[in-house]
């Protein structure tokens, strides 16, 4: 089973300073919904209400954004009328200017069964709760502040909860639809309809459009954009893929499989140079070369060859700073369960998989540094968000994270090896025009930015081509929580936009 991805693998907000007000109202009337499975019925009086728009301005060190909110879900219909599904979203449109022309750009996080708060206030849009440190504390106060790293200046942004996430959900539900929308092919054909209504609806067919997608999103993005492409007659102008998994046959391998060691072993060599204070981008090439290298012939070897056990023993041990006896005894093959385990000890800590700088107490497993401790902050965000700024919060629970969705999730034709490798090249291999951004935190133990290396490495299409450009960024896999990671994430997606990466 896959473990639902963030993005990570995620709106506006008031100043910190008058966030707190109505939090306790929006909190409690949100504890008041009955919660409910994402596939349960609404009542015809939970469905969610008509649209809200506010106005803004924003004051930032070195501009001011004036710009709307529109807070609404667009109704997705079957060709005979009957509504099918309510999908939720938020969406920021810079004042001034010829609109129709103006760039726009859809977000969607990952799981499958996140919601895009993690894009939301957490990188991209107006305003940002602050989630960085070696800690995340699930009590911190969920004050949003202004972000200097949004991206409102150069793009329209459209941020979109699927069904089962946020507010979204099933109308009437059949087992049927459930199976069609809790899909990787349905998923993603919904969501074009959805970006196509959504155009329509707002005179915005001629703008350029894009598309990032986080963890799972990133995954979801080339199969948006050949369902908008071949369905509805709408090409995207680029996509950032954010923490993606490209293709789940490189993680979903039994223990002893090799490749999940070699995409991941740079990530913990980056996680123990970091911690010594000598991290080089040169030292991590020197670890990618062993790890495609010498790792890989000694992996291949097998545990009954001991002189290579002994080699990879060694080196591991080098490399990750884990303890050599500990690494012997799993005859040099260490995976992300293990490290993050070991790797801190004698400190009696464990790290995160998501970013394995970030700790917690207790060197047993329990919940996740990262994800499990995001989650309150980032509800209470929302809900302070929804109550307060947009004057919209229906009257049904939030869904940050919800992994029966994921639980639920049908891979169809892609259960063998779920891949989004061919849709993308076929995208870049067709439209020259078409720029692709591919981004990973490199302490990242989910997924790991070597394996997407590895695979761009596959592309004849990625040779030399600046179209299709990976970037790894310190920070794990919502990498954009340290300031300086989401600074360059602004620098290098402003870049895709302007042209200047192609």
């Amino acid at each position: 089973m896959i473990r639902p991805l963030l993005l990570l693998i995620c709106l506006a907000f008031p100043p910190a300073s008058l966030t707190v007000a109505s939090l306790t109202t929006a909190s409690r009337a949100s504890a008041q919904a009955t919660p409910r499975p994402a596939s349960e019925t609404p009542q015809a009086s939970e469905r969610l209400p008509g649209p809200s728009i506010t106005h803004h301005e924003l004051t930032l060190p070195d501009r001011t954004l004036a710009f709307r909110t529109e807070a609404s879900a667009i109704t997705i219909t079957a060709p005979d009328g009957r509504e099918e599904a309510d999908i939720a979203f938020v969406a920021y449109r810079l004042d001034g200017g010829d609109s129709s022309r103006r760039p726009v750009t859809f977000l969607v996080n990952g799981g499958p069964g996140a919601a895009s708060a993690y894009l939301q206030i957490g990188a991209i849009g107006p305003w940002l709760l602050p989630l960085g440190g070696e800690r995340i504390a699930p009590s911190q106060p969920a004050d949003l502040r202004p972000n200097a790293e949004t991206w409102l200046d150069f793009t329209d942004l459209v941020f979109i909860d699927p069904v089962g996430t946020g507010f979204s959900r099933l109308i009437n539900p059949d087992d049927s639809l459930r199976r069609r929308y809790l899909s990787v092919n349905g998923d993603a054909a919904v969501l074009a309809d959805m970006i196509r209504r959504w155009l329509v609806a707002n005179d915005r067919i001629g703008s350029p459009k894009y598309f990032v997608g986080e963890s799972y999103g990133g995954f979801r993005a080339p199969l948006v954009a050949e369902h908008l492409r071949d369905d509805h007659g709408i090409a995207v102008s680029g996509l950032t893929l954010v923490s993606p998994v490209l293709d789940f046959g490189w993680w979903q391998q039994p223990d002893y499989a090799p490749l999940p060691m070699v995409t991941l072993l740079p990530s913990l060599a980056a996680v123990h140079m970091e911690a010594e204070g000598t991290f080089s981008e040169a030292r991590l090439r020197e670890v990618e070369e062993y790890a495609a290298g010498q790792f890989l012939a000694d992996l291949m070897r097998g545990v009954h060859d001991k002189a290579a056990v002994a080699r990879l023993t060694d080196q591991v041990s080098l490399l990750t700073g884990l303890d050599r006896d500990a690494v012997a005894r799993q005859d040099g093959r260490i995976n992300a369960r293990e490290f993050s385990r070991e790797s801190r000890r004698d400190d009696h800590l464990r790290t995160s998989v998501y970013d394995a700088t970030v700790t917690a107490q207790g060197r047993d497993r329990g919940s996740d540094p990262v994800l499990d401790a995001m989650t309150a902050p980032l509800t209470t965000a929302m809900l302070g968000f929804y109550g307060e700024t947009l004057k919209w919060l229906p009257n049904r629970e939030y869904q940050l994270l919800n992994r029966d969705v994921a639980r639920s999730w049908d891979w169809g034709r892609h259960r063998g090896q779920p891949e989004a490798v061919t849709d993308l090249v076929d995208l870049v291999s067709l439209d020259p025009t078409l720029s692709i951004l591919v981004t990973h935190g490199r302490t990242d133990l989910v997924t790991p930015y070597f394996g997407t290396a590895l695979i761009l490495r596959q592309l004849d299409v990625a040779d030399g081509d600046q179209r299709l450009r990976q970037v790894t960024y310190p920070g794990g896999h919502m990498f954009y929580t340290r300031t300086d990671s989401r600074r360059a994430f602004r620098e290098d997606a402003r870049a895709l936009y302007s042209g200047e990466a192609g």
